[in-house]
C-alpha cells in the first residue's frame, strides 16, 4: 500500500442524505453515484439497507450502475442488519463490496444507549466484524462517538476488531466535539499503542458541529489515518460532515504534505452543483472552494492585486476545480447543440425526444431571461425529471398593490380532473393563493412552517428557487420549485410539498369542498 495515498470515502448518499428535505429517489442517487465515480472517489457509501426498502434498492442499483468504486453498505453491530447489507451487495463483484458495521464506544453510549459495559461492547464489536467477514472480504468497523471515547479503551477496541478481521477502522468524531490537536493526538495514540494497526487502514469521519470537521480530518491524516470520510458540499446531519472539496484541495495546494488522492479536481465544481440541485440544499456564498464568492474579489486592493498577478489573492486556479471562465453563454438564440453540450459538461447526457422536450422548456425560460446560466439549466433538468404530480396548477391570476386587498384566482387539476376556479384574499399574493388552494383541500389541515427564497444568479429577471416546509395533517413535507415569477415559484413549491404528502400516505383522491359538504 502506498503510504502517501489517501482514500476518499464519500458518504453523500448516506450521511449526507440524512439532512431533512434532502432525500433522493433511486434514479437521482444513481445519477450522483455515477458523477462520484467520474470524480474519482474510492468508496461510495450507498445507504443503510435495513433502514428502508428504498435504501436497500439504492445499494443494489448503485452497484449495478458503477464499475470502479467500492460500494459500501452501513449496518449496526446486529446480525440481521449485516444479513440485509450482504444481500444488497450480492450482485457486485467481491472486490467492490464493503460492509460498514460498528457500535458506540464512549462511556455515554455504553451506559445510556446500550445499558452495557466496556467488555461486552468489545465482544459485540468483534462478533459483528467476524459475522460480516462471512459475507465480504472488506469489513470496515466504526467506533461511534470515538471522539469522546477514552483513548486507552479505544485502542483495545481497535486492536480487537482488527484481530477479528476488520480491514478498515473508522474513528468518528460523531458529535463534532474534538479540537484538532485532540483528534490528531487520538489517531497518533492508536498508531503508538495498537500492535496490529498496520493490518488495517485507519479512517476519519468528522462532523462540523463546532466548525472543525475539516481541521480534525486533516489532523487525523497528518497523524497516520489514510481514509477520509467526506460529503459533497459538506452536507450531513446537524451542521454537516467534512467537505470533500476542502480536504482534496488542501492536499493539492499543500504539496509538501506528500499526500495524494485519486480525485479529478476539475470535476469538483460540476459535482457540487449537481448535488446542490438534486438535494435542493443551497451552498452558502462564502463556502470554501465551491461557494459563489470563493473566487470573487470586491475590495479595491484585492482587485488590483489579482489583476496584476492572480497569485496575490488566489491560492487556487478556478479552472482546477472545474470553473470554466470561458463558458458558452446560452440565450434564446442558442440551438440544441449548444444546450446539449452545456448539459454534458454538467453531467447530464440528453438526446432525442428528451432533448427536444427540454429544449422547448429552455426556450420558454430564455424568452424570460437575457442569459441562461448553469444553475438555471440544472433546475430545468431537475424539473424535467420530476414525476407526474397529482395536483397541478392550471391557472393563476393575482391582484396586489398599495391600498388594494390581494386577491388570487386559482384553478387546479387533481388526478387529471380539472376543477372549477376558486378565489380568495390574503395579506399578500402568496397568502391569497395558498388560501385559494386550501379551498380545494379543505379536509386537510395545512400550515406553512418555513419559506426560503434564493436568487440563483443576479438581476431582476433571475430564476427564483423556493424551498418550503409545509405541515399537512401533522406531517412535515418539503417542497421545491423554481420560476422567474416569485409568486408562482412559491405556490408551486407549496403544491410540491402537498403532493409529497399524498405520495407518502398513498392517497389517490382529493375531494373538493363541495364534495365534503354532501
Amino acid at each position: 500500500m502506498d503510504n502517501n495515498r489517501v482514500y476518499i470515502f464519500d458518504t453523500t448518499l448516506r450521511d449526507g442524505e440524512q439532512v431533512p428535505g434532502c432525500q433522493l429517489n433511486t434514479v437521482e442517487k444513481i445519477q450522483v453515484a455515477k458523477q462520484l465515480e467520474l470524480l474519482g472517489v474510492d468508496i461510495i457509501e450507498a445507504g443503510f439497507p435495513i433502514s428502508s426498502p428504498g435504501d436497500f434498492k439504492s445499494v443494489v442499483e448503485i452497484g449495478k450502475a458503477t464499475t470502479r468504486p467500492v460500494i459500501c453498505a452501513l449496518t449496526r453491530a446486529v446480525e440481521k442488519d449485516i444479513d440485509v447489507a450482504a444481500e444488497s451487495l450480492q450482485g457486485i463483484p467481491m472486490e467492490r463490496r464493503r460492509i460498514h458495521t460498528g457500535i458506540g464506544t464512549s462511556d455515554s453510549h455504553i451506559k445510556y444507549k446500550f445499558n452495557s459495559n466496556r467488555e461486552e461492547i468489545i465482544e459485540r464489536a468483534k462478533h459483528a466484524v467476524q459475522y460480516a467477514r462471512k459475507f465480504v472480504e472488506d469489513v470496515e468497523f466504526y467506533a461511534e462517538d470515538a471522539g469522546r471515547t477514552d483513548n486507552e479503551y479505544l485502542a483495545r477496541v481497535v486492536e480487537a476488531v482488527i484481530a477479528a478481521g476488520a480491514t478498515v477502522v473508522n474513528i468518528p468524531d460523531t458529535n463534532g466535539y474534538c479540537l484538532p490537536m485532540d483528534y490528531g493526538t487520538k489517531i497518533k495514540y492508536l498508531f503508538d499503542h495498537v500492535p496490529n494497526i498496520d493490518k488495517a487502514i485507519i479512517s476519519t469521519h468528522c462532523h462540523n458541529d463546532l466548525g472543525m470537521a475539516t481541521a480534525n480530518t486533516m489532523a487525523g491524516l497528518l497523524n497516520g489515518a489514510r481514509q477520509a470520510e467526506v460529503t459533497i458540499n459538506g452536507i450531513g446531519e446537524r451542521a454537516g460532515n467534512t467537505s470533500l472539496e476542502e480536504i482534496v484541495m488542501i492536499m493539492k495546494c499543500h504539496h509538501n504534505l506528500g499526500l495524494d488522492t485519486g480525485i479529478d479536481t476539475h470535476k469538483i465544481f460540476p459535482t457540487s452543483r449537481m448535488v446542490r440541485n438534486l438535494m435542493n440544499m443551497p451552498v452558502q456564498p462564502n463556502k470554501a472552494i465551491v461557494g459563489r464568492n470563493a473566487f470573487a474579489h470586491s475590495s479595491g486592493i484585492h482587485q488590483d492585486g489579482v489583476l496584476k498577478n492572480k497569485d496575490t489573492y488566489e491560492i487556487m486556479n478556478p479552472q482546477d476545480i472545474g470553473i470554466d471562465q470561458n463558458a458558452i453563454v446560452l440565450t434564446a438564440r442558442s440551438g440544441r447543440a449548444a444546450l446539449k453540450y452545456r448539459l454534458s459538461t454538467l453531467g447530464h447526457n440528453v438526446e432525442g425526444a428528451e432533448l427536444d422536450s427540454l429544449y422547448q422548456k429552455f426556450l420558454d425560460l430564455a424568452d424570460k431571461k437575457k442569459e441562461i446560466h448553469d444553475d438555471d439549466l440544472l433546475l430545468l433538468v431537475s424539473g424535467h425529471n420530476t414525476k407526474q404530480q397529482y395536483i397541478k396548477i392550471l391557472k393563476l391570476q393575482v391582484t396586489s398593490g398599495i391600498d388594494t386587498t390581494p386577491v388570487s384566482v386559482l384553478q387546479i387539476s387533481t388526478g387529471g380532473v380539472v376543477r372549477e376556479l376558486k378565489a380568495d384574499t390574503g395579506n399578500g399574493p402568496v397568502d391569497a393563493t395558498i388560501n385559494a388552494l386550501k379551498k380545494f383541500l379543505s379536509q386537510y389541515k395545512m400550515e406553512l412552517r418555513e419559506l426560503t427564497l434564493q436568487s440563483i444568479n443576479k438581476g431582476s429577471d433571475d430564476t427564483c428557487k423556493v424551498h418550503v416546509q409545509v405541515e399537512v395533517n401533522g406531517m412535515i413535507c418539503y417542497g421545491f420549485a423554481s420560476n422567474t415569477d416569485v409568486v408562482l415559484a412559491t405556490v408551486e413549491a407549496y403544491v410540491d410539498a402537498v403532493n409529497k404528502y399524498f405520495v407518502i400516505t398513498n392517497k389517490d383522491n382529493v375531494e373538493d369542498e363541495e364534495e365534503e359538504k354532501k
